[in-house]
């Protein structure tokens, strides 16, 4: 076996999946079939192959309008029971061909229901879906968008089915302007019910953002939390001296959901090898590695590790830490998430550093 683990090597490790939109993960082929059966005219292309390309250059413009863009045709698509439940079956094939044995995919009730589904209708929708695909185990996350004022609502549902496969919450959409203390009658409620929660911060927006998502609403994870590179000082002799946020951050083993290739098509990061997953985790801080968007980033966990392994020369045992760590942050309950990373992460892991 080679020393530097191979893309194929990669593929076959178990992994884990903490930050991935179901609207950002489509198959190209699927959204042109959808838009067809549902008569949904606004797709720039309906060859597959020329829309796949179309989605990557539109994600990659720097235009946050164009970046946006490529969500209204996948949600545009994604309004029928039927085709929520498809969309889900192959995002959970997907991920599973890739070798992800435990994920939590979200999503947002409220932008699927303009043709007249409930929003209990689309999550029964999704769950069917997911749990149609055997070999992964796939929890949902209720998103609500925080330019809006239905989170208390979506907080209420996420906890209506959390026994049934949906595993959290979450906010997302813009930070700027956005603060999550907007929504913190929908937290509070979470925390009375013992429910989890994550909330996107310090992706687009600064150290305020991620302060308030920890200290004020009390948040499990931070989706993306790239800014906490902000709090940290690192001198040219490699030492570092991190600022009262990044220490408490560190401290209390708050999870960071790391899209590194995301990140650099929003500008949180000029390269792989610039982004600051490299001094996080050389700090120990909680860091897992995520996709958010496969379509838009044209990615897959395999490939995020393979950037990783490529930018920072990591080997086995560095994926198989981020991988610990991202099914210790998981919401499951302890004990299934013991189950898999002594029963699946870590035999599968060993079996591929020991191989001949």
């Amino acid at each position: 076996m080679s020393q530097r683990p191979t893309p194929d090597e990669i593929r076959r490790a178990p992994k884990v999946l903490l930050h991935d939109h179901l609207d950002g993960g489509l198959r190209a082929e699927t959204i042109v079939d959808l838009a067809r059966e549902t008569g949904y005219d606004r797709l720039p292309t309906t060859d597959p192959d020329n829309l796949r390309q179309w989605f990557e250059e539109a994600s990659d413009s720097g235009s946050l309008v164009r970046y946006l863009e490529t969500f209204d045709h996948t949600v545009g698509v994604m309004q029928t029971r039927e085709s929520l439940v498809r969309v889900a079956a192959e995002c959970a094939e997907d991920l599973a061909a890739d070798g992800v044995v435990y994920a939590e995919v979200r999503y947002a009730p409220e932008q699927h229901t303009t043709t007249g589904l409930s929003l209990d209708q689309v999550v029964e929708a999704v769950l069917e879906g997911f749990g149609q695909v055997p070999g992964i185990k796939v929890g949902t996350l209720l998103t609500a968008m925080r330019h809006q004022a239905r989170s208390m609502e979506i907080a209420e549902l996420a906890v209506r089915y959390r026994d049934v496969g949906v595993v959290g919450f979450d906010i997302a959409g813009a930070e700027a302007g956005y603060p999550p203390t907007r929504h913190l009658d929908a937290f509070e409620y979470l925390q009375r019910e013992n429910a989890h929660f994550t909330i996107h911060a310090g992706e687009a927006f600064g150290l305020p953002s991620i302060w308030q998502a920890i200290q004020w609403c009390g948040a499990d994870r931070l989706g993306h939390g790239v800014r906490i590179i902000d709090d940290i000082s690192a001198s040219e002799d490699g030492t570092a001296k991190l600022g009262r946020l990044a220490a408490y951050v560190r401290d209390k083993r708050i999870p960071l959901e790391m899209c590194p290739t995301s990140n650099l098509q929003t500008g949180a990061a000029a390269s792989i090898a610039e982004h600051p997953i490299g001094l996080l985790r050389r700090l120990h801080f909680r860091v897992t590695v995520n996709t958010d968007n496969r379509l838009m980033s044209s990615t897959s966990v395999s490939e995020e590790f393979a950037k990783l392994v490529e930018a920072f020369d990591y080997g086995w045992d560095d994926l198989q830490w981020f991988t610990v760590n991202a099914m210790k942050s998981a919401f499951l309950p302890f004990d299934e998430r013991l189950a898999l990373i002594n029963g699946v992460i870590k035999p599968g892991f060993a079996q591929l550093k020991w191989q001949a």
